[in-house]
C-alpha cells in the first residue's frame, strides 16, 4: 500500500479524475502516486472510489441542471443545440450549476450563455429527479426583458416560439418535455406548487 497519504491530496488527486470509468486511477504527476480503485468501504454498501494509500473516499453525487421556461409576451425561448448530445435538437437554457452560484443565478447565467437572454426568475417551476443519469433538474418560470435573443456558443440558432409553434418532435429531451407541459399548466398560477417528474 506504500506510506499514507495525506487525505487533502488524495482528494485533490480525485476532484481531477473523470470518475466515471471503472479502471484504479492514479496521479502520474507525483514520485509517490496516489492510487483509486473502487470498492465497498467497511461499513458502507456501494462502490466507492477510495484512495489506496490512506482510505480517503471520493463520494460521487448526483449533478445538479438548472434552467428556465423563459417567456416574452406568451412565446417560449427555445434554443437549438449545437453541441452533443441531441445537437441540432431544441431546448429550453439550461446546464449544470456552478460551485459558488445559486440555482437562481445558474439558470440565469445559463440563459445569458445559450442565448444572450436577459431575464427575470418569477419561481420555481418544477425539480425532477432522474436518477437513472444521476441528476436533480431544477427549472424556474422567468419572464424576458426584451425580445432580443442570439445564439450563444452552444446555441445554432434561438428562438420565440408560440405554443402552436413549438416543434414538440424535435424536442431533446424529456425533461424539456415536461418543463413545457408544466409550465403551460401553471399559467394562471400566481404562486406555483413546483411539479416533479413523471413516474418512469
Amino acid at each position: 500500500m506504500g506510506e499514507p497519504c495525506p487525505g487533502s491530496r488524495a482528494q485533490a488527486v480525485a476532484d481531477g479524475f473523470d470518475s466515471n470509468g471503472t479502471m484504479p486511477m492514479s496521479d502520474q504527476s507525483n514520485d509517490d502516486p496516489v492510487n483509486f480503485s473502487r470498492r465497498v468501504p467497511e461499513g458502507d454498501d456501494r462502490l466507492r472510489l477510495v484512495c489506496d494509500a490512506c482510505g480517503f473516499i471520493q463520494y460521487e453525487n448526483p449533478r445538479i441542471v438548472v434552467g428556465v421556461v423563459a417567456s416574452w409576451e406568451g412565446r417560449i425561448l427555445l434554443c437549438r443545440r449545437a453541441i452533443p448530445p441531441r445537437e441540432g435538437y431544441w431546448t429550453l437554457p439550461a446546464g449544470y450549476l456552478e460551485l459558488g452560484e445559486t440555482t437562481e443565478e445558474g439558470a440565469m447565467r445559463e440563459a445569458w450563455e445559450e442565448a444572450r437572454a436577459e431575464l427575470e426568475i418569477d419561481q420555481l417551476l418544477a425539480v425532477y429527479s432522474i436518477p437513472r443519469i444521476s441528476q436533480v433538474q431544477m427549472f424556474y418560470r422567468a419572464w424576458l426583458k426584451s425580445s432580443r435573443v442570439l445564439p450563444g456558443p452552444e446555441s445554432i440558432e434561438v428562438g420565440l416560439f408560440r405554443q402552436d409553434q413549438i416543434p414538440v418532435d424535435e424536442i431533446a429531451f424529456p425533461s424539456v418535455h415536461w418543463a413545457l407541459q408544466d409550465h403551460r399548466e401553471t399559467l394562471t398560477e400566481a404562486v406555483i406548487s413546483p411539479r416533479t417528474a413523471p413516474p418512469t
